[in-house]
């Protein structure tokens, strides 16, 4: 019967993924374990400075205990996608597209938290970390930590939860491990893009479907909200000068940022 998701959210693939009662309780142990330590690294990690040294060890300190953790709490699965006549395939395309998808709901939502004066600090604060770094450490660390979340919180950690709403224990999870960064705009999207995962999660029954949303929809992010954030604020924070008052290295100063030259 069809419901409010489309089939790639809502037909769930066969499998069989049975653990035995003590190879369950240990994967268990394991991810309270990580989970603690990895939620206290995230924070760690952004509360440093942007762009130094001590940010990107930590940032990829935690993207090694996400894996870390994940790996050896037990087996991990890809999972498959069902295509309409029931033949099962490796998901490929429609998580990309997926991810393409909510990278443009989040954009235009990046662009209404501008009027919201506590998610645009939010969203300022945390792009900070775009702007100011090595863009090919800071691509780096985004898809390390990204690959590394869904191997952990949608691969052992929605495991080690059972059988009863897995998607929805594995997302609470996901946002109070995201709740350490105290960034209410992370906290948010953390909680929206947790339930896409795990609802991809779920249907699949693996990791790969989310980890390539999570990769494809973390690089858009990354190379489309910091400019538009950084233009804007640009924008707000130079008053327009006449060009009869204005100085000469004022008016060049006006024209530029403004967007006008010649």
């Amino acid at each position: 019967m069809p419901g409010p998701f489309p089939r790639s959210l809502r037909d769930k693939v066969p499998r069989d993924h049975q653990e035995t009662d003590e190879a369950h309780a240990r994967r268990r142990r394991i991810v309270t374990g990580v989970g603690v330590t990895g939620a206290a690294l995230l924070g760690l990690s952004l509360s440093s400075r942007p762009g130094s040294r001590r940010f990107y060890v930590l940032t990829f300190g935690v993207a090694a205990t996400w894996a870390g953790g994940a790996l050896g709490s037990g087996p991990l699965h890809l999972g498959q996608a069902q295509r309409r006549d029931q033949s099962l395939h490796r998901p490929l395309v429609t998580p990309v597209v997926t991810g393409v998808g909510a990278f443009c709901v989040f954009y235009g939502a990046a662009r209404a938290c501008r009027h919201v004066p506590v998610l645009d600090r939010a969203l300022t604060r945390v792009l900070r970390y775009a702007d100011r770094g090595s863009t090919p450490l800071v691509i780096a660390t985004t898809c390390a930590n990204g690959l590394a979340e869904e191997l952990f919180f949608r691969g052992a950690l929605y495991a080690a939860v059972g059988r009863r709403h897995p998607v929805a224990k594995s997302t609470a999870a996901y946002a109070l491990a995201t709740a350490s960064t105290r960034n209410p705009a992370l906290v948010l999207a953390s909680v929206v893009m947790g339930l896409l995962f795990g609802l991809q999660r779920r249907a699949s029954g693996g990791i790969e479907a989310s980890a390539l949303t999570h990769l494809t929809w973390s690089v858009l992010m990354l190379r489309y909200l910091p400019p538009l954030f950084r233009i804007e604020k640009l924008n707000l924070a130079v008053p327009h000068i006449p060009a009869e008052k204005a100085s000469p290295t004022q008016g060049k100063l006006t024209r530029v940022v403004g967007g006008s030259v010649g």
